[in-house]
């Protein structure tokens, strides 16, 4: 096993400085692929030391939005030229289907593009005032970003993070998942291929109770942003309170899925399928709780079962797979309980269970209680379960009764019910009649346990920049 990933810190590729290293293994041949440096708190420090460099003496932050504007469009170019390595070294961290880490590379060069040019045409405010006094606002850049990526889309959501972060002017230090590390590096590479200044973007490897803690306790720190497990954002909020840092939390969900009578039943089915075992189920989006009208439950389900038994699954290089394993050993342990304890809570399983290696097939769970945990926790994996409901209040009613609010879908051909409804669920993000789709220029985050804070347009302006207002006397004189 000669492939190796290092840190990227300065600009520079480096070894931890205890020359520590970790295997990094592919769930679907469940041996390891590659080494990667495995960082601990000197590394970590490290890395925020050039990051602070970078932002307090280096050209970045003063670059023009134009200047900036055009490095993350070479970047993104650059990217897309190396789709394939980037999209194979996610396939190989985490055992998506090759195709659909391609897909996650297109979207992921995207968000590089498009925060390069919302910052570029953002407009700031004027504001008209009395007695000879004229103010305006300012976004100026918030100094060092800590970004803490999750490791089910990890380049994606990496550049979900990183892209808004540099294109407003700060510098960054990314500690990737520990399961998904290889297209960090890849990127960082590519940053400074593309003529970032050194130690802009940088990129430290290792585990959540070393570097992660590092990073996040640091005080040198200014903005913390994170994607992950409920739990997890908890501590880094807690760590970060203690230097006041502000953060943005986009955490877990156990989200709703509502389909009225009167839905477009393939348009219904397709999109239901999608949300739940697309990447197996390890989506923090995917409607894990299925609300179905009553007239329609028998039909539904049926179709439902039979495109969920047609998903063609095994190797993630085969073109032809829809469905890969599930990301770790650990993981896979974690849904495998939650799959072999259906009939100890009184329900029943339609289709799915447990397949060779890693694999969870695409489960259908019904008769579960409302009180179990398989409908009030979030399992992260390809097992859903389908509810019967009669009437708007009573699913909406359902929808809300759960600690998260992350997002929701909604079938409906009913105008008047696809708004009312959307306007009632606790949550940040519904869509209807679809799922997964998204204009970036909207607000992405959730309520409850689903995080703290919205990113995306000039959401993702508003915490990575300083806004400051300035006001004037205009007339020479006192007032």
């Amino acid at each position: 096993m000669s492939t190796y990933f290092a840190h990227v810190i300065g600009g520079k590729e480096v070894d931890s400085l205890d020359g520590a290293r970790f295997d990094t293994v592919n769930p679907w041949t469940r041996e390891a692929w590659a080494e990667v440096a495995l960082g601990d708190r000197a590394d970590a420090e490290a890395a925020v030391t050039a990051a602070r460099t970078a932002f307090d003496d280096g050209p970045w932050p003063r670059l023009g939005y134009g200047e900036r504007q055009r490095l993350l469009h070479r970047l993104a170019d650059l990217m897309e030229a190396n789709a394939d390595e980037l999209a194979a070294a996610d396939s190989h961290d985490m055992g998506k289907p090759l195709a659909q880490c391609h897909h996650d590379v297109a979207r992921a060069a995207l968000n590089f593009r498009f925060f390069a040019d919302h910052a570029k045409m953002a407009t700031a405010e004027v504001l008209p005032m009395d007695s000879g006094h004229h103010a305006y606002t300012r976004f100026d850049p918030a100094g060092v970003v800590v970004a803490i990526a999750p490791w089910n889309f990890p380049l994606m959501l990496e550049t979900w993070k990183v892209a808004p972060a540099l294109a407003w002017g700060n510098t960054v230090v990314l500690k990737p998942a520990e399961d998904t590390p290889t297209s960090a590096t890849i990127l960082a590479r590519l940053a400074t291929e593309a003529g970032l200044p050194d130690g802009v973007f940088n990129v430290v490897h290792g585990y959540g109770h070393s570097v992660g803690a590092a990073l996040t306790g640091d005080p040198r720190v200014d903005r913390i942003t994170f994607t992950g497990e409920t739990g997890t954002g908890k501590t880094i909020s807690a760590a970060a309170a203690q230097n006041l840092t502000p953060v943005s939390l986009e955490l877990g969900g156990k989200n709703c899925n509502i389909v009225f009578a009167d839905a477009e039943l393939d348009n219904a089915v397709h999109w239901s399928i999608q949300s739940i075992f697309r990447n197996a189920g390890q989506i923090c989006l995917s409607g894990s709780r299925l609300f179905v009208q009553r007239p329609i439950l028998d039909e539904f389900v049926k179709r439902f079962v039979a495109a969920a038994e047609a998903m063609t699954f095994g190797d993630p290089l085969d073109p032809a797979t829809e469905f890969g394993p599930l990301a770790s050993e650990q993981h896979f342990e974690k849904v495998k309980g939650y799959v072999e304890s259906v009939e100890q809570y009184g329900g029943r399983m339609l289709t799915g269970g447990l397949g060779d290696g890693w694999f969870v097939k695409p489960t259908v769970l019904v008769d579960m209680p409302l009180d179990s945990p398989h409908v009030q926790e979030e399992i992260f994996g390809p097992v859903v379960v389908i509810h019967p409901f009669d009437s708007e209040d009573e699913v909406v009613d359902l929808a809300n009764e759960s600690v998260y609010g992350l997002d929701a879908q909604v079938f409906t051909e009913d105008l008047h019910t696809a708004h009312r409804v959307s306007a009632r669920l606790e949550v940040g993000t519904v869509w209807v009649n679809c799922f997964f789709i998204r204009d970036l220029r909207a607000p992405f985050g959730g309520v409850g346990a689903s995080g703290v804070g919205r990113e995306g347009g000039n959401f993702s302006r508003e915490f990575f920049t300083e806004p400051k207002a300035v006001i004037m006397q205009i007339t020479g004189k006192p007032s």
